[in-house]
């Protein structure tokens, strides 16, 4: 057994065990990745890969277990890489982070900015995608840190800090019925509805919400950024349910917006990381600028980006 095979089984995880794939990848020819494989598999005693032909169509149970300790060993290879970076200029370096268009747009400029005013030689590099893609770009270390409502809380490979709540809110155009009165679950289910794509930004609460008071919520759009929702508020399709701090007195003044957080209930963004993973000390500090920003929000020292 040496590293080369172990890189190599790496390489075939990340290929969907694409022979010639991995062969380009570790360049060398596709003959050469099969004599590797097979002296390591005669080597354990037991086959790794079920095979259809020479095509490899998928791992033993054994294959299995061994692929969890090359991903473990993948982790410490770029821990060591990543830490001897670090030790030998903590202030350089490249930034991936994960997050949906809201976040991007609306929380994320104010803790960036102060970030990058305390460490200006480090790039950062956005990946904007749903919540269940983000954990993905996690895991294929493609990212360092993620910063998402949804989903990361039924990943145990992620450490989670909370980062802060908000709440929904029913935007209308002036005028409307829901401008005035009550605001109630059921007077908002007897419109259309336009709001998230499911698995974005809450849009799982409001589901709960609606199907606890045993109401069908008519929804005629779904999409993954708010401004978009307003857009088609505006047009009449229907009323649009996002989330409250998304709502900019001056943008959206033809808008009129009814807080929802007495019906529906509150959401939490999170910040995420790979649990084994080690965070230089710009990423420990980029954690601790966002925990910032929550902070002077609860505080009420500062008014919090709109949207999370």
């Amino acid at each position: 057994m040496n590293l080369s095979q172990l890189e190599l089984l790496r390489v075939l995880q990340e290929t969907d065990l694409n022979l010639s794939k991995a062969a380009d990848r570790m360049h060398i020819v596709q003959s050469a990745v099969s004599r590797q494989l097979q002296l390591f598999e005669s080597e354990l005693g037991s086959p790794l890969f079920e095979r259809k032909g020479k095509k490899l169509t998928g791992l033993t149970p054994l294959g299995f277990r061994i692929m969890d300790e090359v991903s473990a060993i993948n982790m410490a290879k770029k821990n060591i890489q990543t830490i001897a970076a670090d030790y030998l200029d903590s202030h350089q370096g490249t930034l991936h982070i994960a997050t949906t268009h809201t976040q991007a747009k609306y929380f994320l400029p104010a803790p960036i900015r102060r970030f990058r005013e305390k460490f200006p030689g480090v790039r950062i590099y956005m990946i904007q995608a749903s919540p269940e893609q983000l954990i993905d770009q996690l895991h294929a270390h493609k990212a360092d840190i993620a910063v998402c409502t949804e989903k990361v809380d039924e990943d145990a490979g992620l450490v989670l800090k909370k980062c802060y709540e908000w709440h929904h809110a029913v935007v209308v155009p002036k005028g409307h019925p829901l401008s005035t009165g009550e605001i109630t679950l059921e007077r908002l289910a007897s419109f259309p509805i336009l709001t998230y794509s499911f698995g974005f930004t809450g849009r799982s609460n409001i589901e709960h919400a609606f199907k606890s008071a045993g109401l069908e919520l008519d929804i005629i759009l779904a999409a993954a950024d708010t401004d978009v929702i307003k857009t088609y508020v505006r047009l009449g399709l229907g009323v649009g349910l996002i989330a409250g701090m998304a709502y900019d007195a001056l943008a959206d003044k033809d808008l009129v917006a009814r807080d929802l957080s007495h019906l529906i209930p509150h959401s939490t963004t999170k910040i995420a990381y790979l649990r084994h993973n080690y965070l230089p000390l710009y990423s420990q500090h980029f954690i601790e600028e966002l925990l910032s920003a929550a902070d002077l929000h609860r505080n009420n020292k500062e008014p919090l980006p709109l949207v999370p």
